[in-house]
């Protein structure tokens, strides 16, 4: 498939495509007659893996890391799973803190249902502050 059509279908544009096959995490594409890259459908499975790791947020250095040793073959299979397995620790972590933010949001949401059930630790009215007029610091004497 040409490269266009890998764009349509993964949802990539071509620079990221060029992008990804240039920095190593794409495989680079053969080429056809005319040396227009030429991709295996089988590339999007890959592709969507790659675009999972994105979104749970895996830095590409760590996705490029894991690539690298794909291309290695099975004897590196130990060193990926320890690294999915590290960043799935991180996923995790990050998870249960939005599930804590989940959490303040319902119970804020909750809180407006009715105008006597607000929450007053979460929605007192901040204290107006009052500035001094300009001109009325006591002016301190400059050390010299």
């Amino acid at each position: 498939m040409k490269i266009g059509e890998l764009a349509k279908q993964s949802g990539l544009s071509v620079h990221t495509i060029r992008y990804y096959e240039r920095i190593g995490l794409l495989p680079y594409a053969d080429r056809d007659r005319s040396s227009q890259r030429d991709y295996d459908a089988s590339i999007l499975v890959w592709i969507t893996f790659l675009g999972r790791l994105k979104t749970v947020g895996m830095p590409i250095r760590d996705m490029l890391r894991y690539a690298a040793l794909r291309e290695r073959g099975v004897e590196t299979e130990a060193e990926r799973r320890l690294l999915l397995q590290q960043h799935r620790e991180r996923v995790a972590l990050h998870l249960a803190e939005l599930q804590d933010c989940l959490l303040v949001l319902d119970t804020k949401i909750a809180g407006y249902a009715g105008s006597e059930q607000r929450m007053k630790d979460y929605d007192a009215t901040p204290p107006q502050r009052r500035r001094k007029p300009a001109g009325t610091r006591a002016a301190r004497p400059r050390g010299d």
